[in-house]
């Protein structure tokens, strides 16, 4: 003899799928919205043969509704803890976010291997919806933050409940040397390892540090100290030997009268950064450490104006900053727009600039 539950299950199944062969959209809509409400008032009283009542149901009507009502159905039933689990992972796994994202940001019925199979397979909104969880994992952060583009990792890490591993800290604090927003969001979590913390300091900018200094005050001398060695290791290895021989053969090819903007494209073309940033410096009559300041810009404005006050064509110029992109990783560049805005740029335009930037550094022009 079947039991009471099963019953109950079969009428109310029959009578939905009465409704929804023969009714109207608006009709399925309210069906859903009536049985959403029986749930959802009721839901701390109900049994688990009562949820698994709810969950036929609901799987029943989220294969013929439209996607709005999924979506409503999502954001009500993603905070209530006992919802029924089967429908809530069909939600999860839907593809349009508005519908996922309630659930997989809110809902405690999810488990960990739906959470880290969704988070291997879906696009970034889903990901980023993860993030916001109460509480990560480490295993379901070590996707995010290996999946995940500058907002999912900047939201994971901000996230007080996300777990970090060894190895996702390792990764965030040397991607953080070139993101002062992520090294900031990295140094402020109260449960960041001390020797991440040094490392982070060491090479984030001052900009970063003092916002870091004031969070931990009891780190401040030991951040000062930390900061000026690693200054001072820069400072050592910056001039490689590899450098070192770069700036040599620039040298004797600008003595020798056999330095030109052809070799300095040629240098560019083949990614040699040194040779390409000393015959540019040559060329314009700055010293090689103003030209790599300049140089390693995010912005291009730099490369162009050590190139007019050098007299170089365009193709060189295009060339060196090509060479920029692929060695920074950085999106590439609107080559027309620059050209443009090389080719109105004034020679005498170029070395006002240019000797504002001297007098910032500090420096002379090269002898």
């Amino acid at each position: 003899m079947k039991s009471k539950i099963a019953k109950q299950s079969e009428n109310l199944l029959e009578e939905l799928q009465t409704a929804l062969a023969h009714g109207t959209v608006a009709r399925r809509v309210e069906t859903l919205r009536r049985v959403t409400d029986l749930f959802v008032g009721n839901a701390v009283d109900y049994s688990d043969d009562h949820i698994r009542v709810f969950d036929d149901v609901f799987q029943c009507l989220i294969e013929q509704i439209e996607t709005s009502a999924r979506a409503r159905l999502a954001d009500r039933l993603a905070p209530i803890a006992a919802a029924p689990p089967n429908i809530i992972r069909t939600l999860a796994l839907d593809e349009v976010i508005e519908v996922s994202g309630p659930v997989l940001t809110k809902s405690e019925r999810l488990d960990e291997a739906t959470l880290i199979e969704i988070a291997r397979s879906r696009g970034q909104p889903h990901l980023k919806a993860i993030s916001l969880r109460r509480v990560l994992s480490e295993a379901l952060t070590d996707v995010l933050v290996t999946r995940g583009n500058q907002d999912v990792v900047q939201s994971t890490v901000g996230n007080p409940g996300a777990r970090l591993s060894e190895g996702s800290l390792t990764d965030l604090v040397t991607r953080a040397e070139r993101d002062d927003d992520l090294a900031a969001c990295i140094g402020l979590r109260p449960d960041l390892p001390r020797h991440h913390y040094l490392r982070l300091v060491a090479k984030a900018s001052s900009s970063v540090r003092r916002k870091l200094a004031s969070a931990h005050p009891e780190l401040t001398n030991e951040v000062s100290r930390v900061v000026q060695e690693a200054a001072q290791r820069v400072r050592i290895a910056a001039m490689t030997k590899q450098t070192e021989m770069a700036r040599a053969l620039v040298k004797s090819l600008h003595e020798d009268g056999r330095l030109d903007e052809l070799e300095v494209t040629a240098f560019a073309e083949q990614g040699k950064f040194d040779e390409a940033n000393a015959g540019l410096a040559a060329l314009a009559g700055v010293a090689v450490e103003t030209a790599e300041t300049m140089m390693i810009e995010s912005r291009t404005e730099g490369v162009m104006i050590l190139a007019k006050v050098a007299g170089m064509s365009w193709p060189c110029v295009r060339a060196i900053i090509a060479m920029r992109e692929k060695l920074s990783g950085g999106a590439q560049a609107d080559m027309l727009t620059l050209r443009d805005t090389y080719e109105a740029l004034r020679s005498s335009t170029a070395q006002q600039v240019l000797r504002f930037h001297r007098m910032q550094l500090g420096t002379k022009p090269a002898a």
